[in-house]
């Protein structure tokens, strides 16, 4: 094995707080946060549309004023096009405070507004807003719509950022 090979092979095997800072970025996932008032719905969409996208990315999902639980209709939403997120429950971003993203996104004016600062490092701080399905009333075609549209929309935009920003990071 050249000396080339050998110091590649060193780098892969060193834990990466030994490394230089130019290396461990190589070697880390993109940590993303999703912010919205329930993390019940807009949140869990965008974590759940995140990582279909892209194993590789590291995603989280808070609310500013978490529910007491996922919306049924974002799981049945996000169930139509093959992502399960129905195993997620809703969490206060206060819990995520002290750690650093790479991203930070806020998908709701409210969360924006009442988004709390963070101790850990920040690297990008976007703010993408969609309307609320769970304000959509009707029959249960109707609010399904609602839900299908906003998904729809979540996953045009987040393809457009994985793509143009997150994925040329890495």
């Amino acid at each position: 094995m050249n000396r080339r090979a050998l110091t590649s092979l060193a780098l892969l095997l060193l834990p990466a707080a030994l490394l230089p800072a130019a290396e461990t970025t190589k070697l880390t996932k993109p940590r993303i946060l999703v912010i919205c008032t329930g993390n019940s719905a807009r949140s869990q969409i965008t974590a759940g549309i995140l990582k279909s996208l892209d194993p590789r990315l590291d995603v989280y999902s808070g609310g500013t004023a978490p529910a007491p639980r996922i919306n049924p209709y974002a799981v049945r939403a996000m169930q139509e096009i093959g992502i399960d997120i129905s195993a997620g429950t809703p969490k206060n971003v206060r819990q995520f405070l002290g750690e650093s993203f790479d991203y930070v996104i806020t998908v709701c004016d409210e969360a924006d507004r009442d988004c709390p600062n963070f101790r850990g490092k920040v690297g990008t701080r976007l703010h993408i807003p969609f309307p609320d399905p769970a304000k959509a009333t009707g029959t249960d075609d109707e609010i399904m719509t609602v839900f299908r549209k906003v998904r729809e929309d979540i996953k045009v935009k987040f393809t457009d950022l994985y793509q143009t920003n997150i994925r040329r990071r890495m």
